[in-house]
């Protein structure tokens, strides 16, 4: 059954998530693991895209964008409004909307700021995790 991670950020700045998501990314690679990242909006993709390239001195991170018409191989794909193709074993869930497809995942990760908006729609999706039987796990940062 698929397990939930929600990691709570004291920074309210906007990169401040994206910036983690990063870091996050790049952990899960280091590990092993494909990883699939849901975005929020398309520019919050090309956000995300240039940012992997560039949120650390020397580190490269395998990555490339999910597209309907076109599977990726790649160990960290991103993605809006989309169902990715290809295997991937962790969900990093930037949208504040739960994805349809979460439950093909044996790990989702829901990254919540300090913006109190954010943090309001992520105690909807905590709730609908543990109402429906998941193991959800907080981490405050």
């Amino acid at each position: 059954m698929t397990e939930v991670d929600f990691y709570i950020l004291k920074d309210k700045a906007p990169q401040a998530g994206m910036q983690f998501a990063c870091r996050l990314a790049e952990k899960i690679f280091k590990d092993g693991h494909q990883v699939y990242i849901n975005t929020t909006s398309g520019q919050q993709l090309k956000q995300l895209d240039d940012l992997l390239w560039t949120f650390r001195q020397g580190s490269f991170l395998p990555h490339a964008v999910c597209t309907d018409n076109e599977p990726e191989a790649t160990p960290i794909l991103l993605g809006h409004a989309i169902e990715p193709d290809g295997p991937s074993d962790v969900l990093v869930n930037l949208a504040e909307d739960i994805p349809a497809f979460f439950s093909r995942f044996s790990r989702v990760t829901e990254l919540v700021s300090g913006d109190d908006t954010q943090r309001e729609t992520a105690r909807t999706r905590y709730k609908f995790y543990k109402d429906r039987g998941y193991t959800v796990r907080s981490h405050q940062l």
